[in-house]
C-alpha cells in the first residue's frame, strides 16, 4: 500500500513538474498536438492546417499526418475537449493581450518570432493541460509507485525516499515529466505494469488483475512502439512467475486488446492498414529511416558510448548515481527469491541500451540526455535504491563519493532542464556550451513564476516555497502507529519461513 511519504513525494513531483511549461515550438510535441486539435476541431486526422508547426509528419497521399504512435493522442482529446469546452473565446483573448504587455513572457519569446497571437496562445493553453494531464499526472503516479517498489525490495527509510527523489529530480526523468513527447508516461504504464505483476506474484491482489497489468502494457506499446521489448519481458516474468498455464497469457492478452485495436483503426483510417507505418511516411527523415529497418541496424560502439558515458548525450555523464545499480544488481540476485525482479530490472535497460545504440537517430534530435532510454529508466532507477542503500553500508569511504554522485546528477540535470527555452542542440558538451551560457545571461526555461510577473531567476522563487513545504511536510513525525520495522527483500524472508 502507498504509504504517507510516497504520497507527499508524488504530490511535490506534481507541483515541480507542473510549475516548467512545455517547451514551445518543439516538433515532437507539436506533432501530437496538431493530431488532437484536428482531430477535435475539424474531425480528420490530416495535420494540413498545423504542418507548418512541425517537421515531424507524414506525407501520404496528399496529406500530412503525425508520424508518431498514435497514444499520446488518445489519451490527450478528453482534456483538450474538456479545456474547449471550458474556456471562451474572449478569455484567450484578454490572456493573449496580457501576456504580449508581459516582459516576463516577452524575454522568453524568439527573437524576430511573430510574437503572442491568440491563436498561438490558444495552442500553448492546450499543449499546457493535454502535457499536464498525460504526462505530468503519470509521471508523478510513478513517482508513488518508485517508492512503494523500493520498499518491496528491502530499501528502508531514509534510503527509500532518497532513491525515490533522486529518480524523480535527479535524471532525466525530471526534464521530460510534463512533455507531450509522452517518453515518461511509456515508462509510467510499464513500470505500473510490473508493479502490478509483482504484487500479483507476491499474492497482494489476485489473478483478476492480470488483465489490467495487459491493458497497461498493451497501451504502452501502442504510446512507442519500441516499449514492446520490455513488455515481452514482462509477459515472460508474469509466465513464470505467476502461472505457468495459459490463462496467465489469455488474460494479459485480453487486456491488451483494446489499446491493440485502437491501433488498427487509427492506422486503417489513417494509412489505409492496420500496420503502424506512419514512420515509414515521414518526409524530413526518409534518408534516416531508409536505414536498416525504420533506422535500426546493430549496435554500434560510438552510439553506446553517446549515450552512456559522453558529455554530449551520456545518461551516466548527466546521473552517475545511477551507476549505484550495479551493487544493487548484486545484492538482488544474491537474494534468491529476488531473482524474478533482478531479472527485469537488469534486462530492461539493456533492451533498450541495445535499441537505442542500434538506431541512426540514436543522438534524439534536440534533447536532454539519451531520452530514447527514459522509459527503461524507473527500472534502472530501482537497482539504484538498492544499490545506494547497501553501497551505504558497505563502507563508510564510499559516502562521500555517493553524495558527490548524487550532488552532481542534480546539479546537471537540472542545469540543462531548466536553461533556455528549448532543449539542448547538437552541439557537443551541451552543459557547458549550451545549458550553463543560459544559465548566466538569466535565460530560464518558462515557468509558472513568469506568469505571475517574475523574471530569470526570480521565476523560481515560488518553486523554492513548493520545495520547502515538501521538506517540511516530509519532515513532520507520523501520527499513526508505527508498524513492524522493514526487512531487507520480504519476499525472500516470507518464502524461506514458508518453508520452514
Amino acid at each position: 500500500m502507498p504509504t504517507r511519504r510516497g504520497i507527499i513525494l508524488a504530490a511535490l513531483a506534481l507541483l515541480i513538474y507542473a510549475y516548467f511549461l512545455p517547451r514551445w515550438a518543439a516538433w515532437n510535441e507539436n506533432s501530437r498536438l496538431d493530431l488532437i486539435l484536428s482531430f477535435v476541431d475539424d474531425h480528420t486526422f490530416t495535420i494540413d492546417r498545423y504542418v507548418g508547426n512541425t517537421g515531424d509528419y507524414a506525407f501520404y497521399r496528399g496529406h500530412y499526418y503525425s508520424d508518431k504512435a498514435p497514444g499520446m493522442f488518445f489519451l490527450g482529446v478528453l482534456p483538450y475537449l474538456a479545456l474547449r469546452a471550458a474556456t471562451p473565446p474572449a478569455l484567450v483573448a484578454r490572456l493573449a493581450a496580457h501576456a504580449s504587455a508581459d516582459p516576463s513572457l516577452a524575454a522568453t519569446l524568439r527573437a524576430g518570432g511573430e510574437g503572442i497571437t491568440t491563436d498561438r496562445l490558444w495552442f500553448f493553453l492546450a499543449l499546457v493541460v493535454t502535457s499536464l494531464l498525460t504526462a505530468a499526472v503519470p509521471s508523478a503516479l510513478l513517482v508513488l509507485l518508485f517508492h512503494w517498489l523500493t520498499g518491496e525490495l528491502g530499501v528502508n527509510e531514509p534510503f527509500r525516499s532518497i532513491s525515490t527523489v533522486t529518480y524523480a529530480f535527479g535524471t532525466i526523468a525530471f526534464p521530460y515529466a510534463n512533455s507531450l513527447i509522452g517518453h515518461q508516461t511509456s515508462a509510467f504504464l510499464l513500470f505500473a505494469a510490473f508493479c502490478l505483476l509483482h504484487a500479483i506474484r507476491r499474492e497482494s491482489c489476485g489473478r483478476r488483475w492480470l488483465p489490467l497489468a495487459g491493458f497497461l502494457l498493451g497501451y504502452a506499446a501502442i504510446n512507442e512502439y519500441q516499449t514492446v521489448l520490455i513488455g515481452g519481458l514482462l509477459g515472460l516474468y508474469a509466465l513464470i512467475t505467476i502461472g505457468r498455464d495459459p490463462g496467465v497469457i489469455a488474460r494479459l492478452a485480453l487486456g491488451a486488446m483494446p489499446p491493440l485495436i485502437a491501433l488498427g483503426a487509427y492506422d486503417l483510417a489513417a494509412f489505409g492498414t492496420i500496420l503502424p507505418v506512419g514512420y515509414f511516411h515521414s518526409t524530413l527523415w526518409a534518408s534516416v529511416h531508409d536505414q536498416g529497418f525504420v533506422s535500426l541496424t546493430y549496435p554500434h560502439p560510438d552510439a553506446l558510448w553517446g549515450i552512456t558515458f559522453s558529455s554530449y548525450r551520456g545518461l551516466f555523464f548527466l546521473s552517475p548515481v545511477l551507476l549505484l545499480a550495479l551493487p544493487g544488481y548484486l545484492a538482488l540476485w544474491r537474494e534468491r527469491q529476488s531473482r524474478p525482479e533482478f531479472w527485469i530490472l537488469l534486462l530492461a535497460p539493456i533492451a533498450f541500451l541495445l535499441f537505442n545504440g542500434s538506431s541512426a537517430m540514436w543522438e534524439g534530435g534536440f534533447a536532454i540526455g539519451p531520452r530514447y532510454l527514459i522509459p527503461a529508466l524507473p527500472f534502472l532507477a530501482t537497482a539504484m535504491g538498492v544499490g545506494m542503500r547497501r553501497a551505504w553500508q558497505w563502507s563508510r569511504w564510499l559516502r562521500p563519493l555517493i553524495v558527490a554522485a548524487a550532488l552532481w546528477s542534480f546539479a546537471a540535470v537540472w542545469a540543462e532542464s531548466i536553461a533556455g527555452q528549448g532543449y539542448p542542440d547538437y552541439r557537443p558538451n551541451p552543459l557547458v556550451t549550451f545549458s550553463l551560457p543560459r544559465l548566466l545571461a538569466g535565460d530560464i526555461a518558462r515557468n509558472l513564476g513568469m506568469a505571475m510577473g517574475l523574471h530569470g531567476w526570480a521565476s523560481l522563487l515560488p518553486l523554492a516555497l513548493i520545495l520547502l513545504a515538501g521538506v517540511v511536510a516530509l519532515g513532520r513525525p507520523r501520527t499513526d502507529r508505527p508498524g513492524p520495522a522493514p526487512q531487507a527483500f520480504p519476499l525472500a524472508v516470507e518464502t524461506r519461513r514458508a518453508g520452514q
